[in-house]
């Protein structure tokens, strides 16, 4: 059987399973879109050659998706959409658009959802672990969905059966967020309208996405009705992380980034840095490392167990790693920052200096910390930060605490 077909299956056993219970659940129509749904399989998320016309947020291709959490409250889409890479490029990345089905499309708000770090691993993409049902940031987007906000997930770039996540690159992330929100607009059959009140929200890589994407929108995408951003656990200066992760419990997230770095910057030669050992074990995490395996398989290594020497202090990782810093823009919209006092993956003292940053720049901040770590961080701030969305879109003012 063809993973193509076995999807087509499962949709239709979970949509008769539902409807014995009562449950409708609407089919999206294939003439709505542009295009026709498709392809089924994997073929999905290969970006065409060459790339098709069009503006950033444009739909090249959608298809229905199997949200397994979701198939009750929700109708839900993969897209692959136009955006721009780090070096200004055309690409094109894929994601998820969720609606809730107890609202009015036209006039739902959007929140464009940042998820955390998923893994290099294809098999991690964010929208393939929302159709299996296992995306941690579940419960911060089911929150959205019953509040009556459509959700628009970007997968980041570079997430397909042959290609490299960009992971933390912040001048790819910023794009790919916004460009998901205007890719939810753009698909006809979400019903969606362009205008509508937008919102961020990440934690983690989501939460450096998020504010990377509020730093970009007064001029990559002014058009959106942005009117805030909750963004938690923020990686914002790459170079104080990598510094608490060598060595550390996170050190496999740390080997991502570099790798994420190199796939967005093919100057910086990462391979002609690396031993036997880092050469052998990052193709390895490329295949098969989410981020349970890179906390469990590479926690506690070093930068040196893996390179003949440290590209992170040469002038080329340098000059890339201050592109991707955040705090070089004064965010126009109220934002929400939070962070765990005793975070031991994302350093706590870079996410105070970019506050104050921001504080300094005249952003209406509102800065919050809760004790405990970096899972911590994510349990103990989600209520907050949907207060916070909430509250935005509501249309109540923010009162900074900087």
């Amino acid at each position: 059987m063809t993973p193509g077909t076995f999807r087509r299956l499962l949709a239709a056993l979970i949509t008769a399973c539902l409807a014995a219970f009562g449950v409708v659940v609407s089919t999206p129509v294939a003439t709505a879109a542009p295009a026709l749904p498709g392809p089924f399989d994997d073929s999905f998320y290969l970006p065409p050659s060459p790339l098709p016309s069009g503006a950033p947020g444009d739909i090249v291709r959608w298809r229905p998706s199997v949200a397994l959490l979701n198939l009750a409250n929700a109708n839900a889409w993969q897209v692959m959409y136009l955006s721009t890479n780090a070096l200004g490029q055309r690409n094109t990345v894929t994601g998820t658009v969720l609606v809730p089905k107890n609202v009015t499309p036209a006039t739902a708000p959007i929140v464009g959802f940042a998820v955390g770090t998923q893994g290099p691993a294809f098999k991690c993409t964010a929208s393939k672990a929302i159709e299996r049902g296992t995306l941690y940031d579940q419960g911060s987007v089911n929150r959205l969905l019953e509040a009556g906000f459509a959700v628009a997930i970007t997968d980041y770039e570079g997430y397909s059966p042959t290609t490299t996540p960009t992971y933390v690159t912040g001048q790819s992330e910023g794009p790919a967020v916004l460009d998901s929100v205007r890719a939810a607009q753009r698909l006809p059959a979400t019903g969606l309208s362009a205008g509508t009140k937008v919102a961020l929200q990440g934690y983690s890589q989501g939460g450096g996405a998020a504010l990377w994407a509020a730093e970009k929108h007064p001029t990559y995408a002014p058009e959106l009705n942005l009117v805030g951003v909750a963004a938690g656990g923020v990686p914002g200066d790459l170079v104080e992380v990598a510094t608490l992760l060598d060595g550390g419990l996170g050190f496999g997230v740390l080997a991502f980034a570099a790798s994420g770095l190199d796939a967005a910057y093919p100057e910086l030669d990462l391979d002609s840095y690396l031993n036997d050992t880092g050469r052998t074990e990052i193709a390895k995490a490329k295949q098969d490392a989410c981020v349970a395996e890179l906390i469990v398989n590479y926690g506690f290594k070093k930068i040196s167990d893996f390179t003949t020497s440290n590209p992170l202090a040469t002038p080329r990782w340098q000059a890339r790693l201050a592109e991707n810093k955040l705090g070089r823009t004064r965010i126009r919209v109220p934002v929400f920052q939070y962070h765990a006092t005793l975070d031991e993956v994302v350093a706590t003292p870079q996410a105070e200096a970019l506050m104050r940053t921001y504080c300094a720049k005249g952003v209406n901040l509102t800065w919050q910390t809760y004790i405990g770590e970096h899972v911590i961080g994510i349990v103990a701030g989600a209520e907050d930060s949907f207060r916070f969305v909430q509250d935005r879109i509501a249309g109540l003012p923010a009162t900074s605490n900087c």
